[in-house]
């Protein structure tokens, strides 16, 4: 693909999201069917004076490991991989899949033992990044696979990913400046509250916030970006949620995601499509039923639901929660292998009370 918005793009990830120094260790984690962008970062890399290193695994080798693996060989983590989350400098990934359906016939419970084995290293990836020692993005490049998924043409979906990414072309860095100014008067006003209380149709839930903190996503560790959020009191979610968009993970849409919370734990799944795999992944460990965040998506220029967590849970009108780790900025506790982030429209008929005031209303900040 020779489009030259792939190199505005990895300028826009190396300079502003990560903002690579010279010497910084750079891991740059993308897939083959990505080498367009894969190549633009590692020569922007180069350019800031950093040291990239380009990690490309296959989608199949995962694949072949899942079926012919034993559980030891699934749950042995390598050392390089290692190596770059306790000591690398920064890391950018890239998501650009060739088959997002790869891993739905792969047995749940052997994803669980890999996921649980690599716990460790997102605990120490959270805690390098709150200490400001690791910084890392995330970031798409358009493929037919993805496309398809958000039923589009391949050139649609490149116009969509790029024009989410750097709604200004001419001054991507410049856009999410703005765009962090904007949403940091969300971030202050939601300041020393303690209660929020969402309602739509088929939710009402409430959670305890008292001493957290709001983070402002503007692209820094996504892109693209838009979402303010936190992470709630651990034991302080009470009621129940009706996810309406499908819940993807692991190549598996779980579509009608209901749950029900009792003092922080969903001590009840449901779902109309692939119930079963929804609460084997809610049993990964002892921290997979609690929430490790509660977020608002605020970017207006993804309206349209993709089945790609990256673009879904920014969607303007939206909130999300995750299931499992919490992020430590937030004040966050919950530790678990999993971070599954599960999206309800808030637009027809939703609203949230912060401190019995409301906040938001149908989509809309009122505030």
């Amino acid at each position: 693909m020779h489009d030259p918005r792939i190199g505005k793009l990895a300028d826009l990830l190396v300079n502003y999201s990560v903002e690579v120094r010279p010497s910084d260790r750079v891991a740059i984690f993308s897939p083959d069917i990505a080498r367009p962008l894969t190549d633009a970062l590692f020569l922007a890399t180069l350019k800031a004076g950093g040291f990239p290193i380009v990690m490309s695994p296959p989608q199949q080798t995962l694949e072949l490991l899942f079926r012919q693996g034993s559980k030891e060989q699934i749950e042995y983590v390598h050392q390089p991989l290692a190596h770059i989350t306790e000591e690398y400098d920064v890391r950018i990934s890239v998501l650009a899949e060739e088959n997002t359906r790869f891993l739905s016939r792969v047995d749940p419970q052997k994803m669980t033992l890999y996921s649980a084995a690599r716990r460790h290293l997102m605990k120490t990836m959270m805690r390098r990044s709150a200490l400001g020692e690791f910084r890392w993005t995330i970031a798409p490049y358009p493929t037919n696979a993805m496309a398809q998924d958000a039923d589009m043409s391949l050139d649609e979906y490149a116009n969509f990913l790029f024009g989410a990414c750097m709604p200004d072309l001419n001054d991507p860095v410049g856009y999410w400046k703005n765009f962090s100014a904007k949403q940091q008067r969300i971030i202050d006003w939601l300041a020393g509250k303690e209660t929020v209380h969402i309602t739509a149709p088929d939710t009402d839930i409430h959670f305890n916030i008292k001493g957290r903190t709001w983070e402002n996503c503007d692209g820094k560790k996504n892109m693209p970006d838009g979402e303010v959020f936190t992470g709630p009191i651990e034991d302080s979610a009470e009621g129940h949620v009706y996810f309406s968009y499908p819940a993807i993970h692991g190549g598996h849409e779980v579509t009608g995601v209901r749950l029900w919370f009792e003092k922080g734990r969903a001590v009840r799944a449901t779902a109309e499509k692939n119930e079963d795999y929804l609460n084997q992944i809610l049993n990964t460990d002892a921290g997979a039923r609690y929430l490790g965040e509660l977020a608002i998506g605020t970017n207006e220029g993804i309206t349209a639901f993709t089945r790609e967590i990256l673009f879904d849970e920014k969607i303007g009108g939206s909130f999300h929660m995750a299931l499992g780790a919490g992020i430590p900025e937030t004040g966050a506790k919950n530790e678990s292998a999993i971070h599954w982030d599960m999206v309800c429209d808030l637009r027809q008929g939703g609203e949230i009370r912060v401190d019995g005031e409301l906040f938001y209303k149908d989509g809309k900040f009122v505030i």
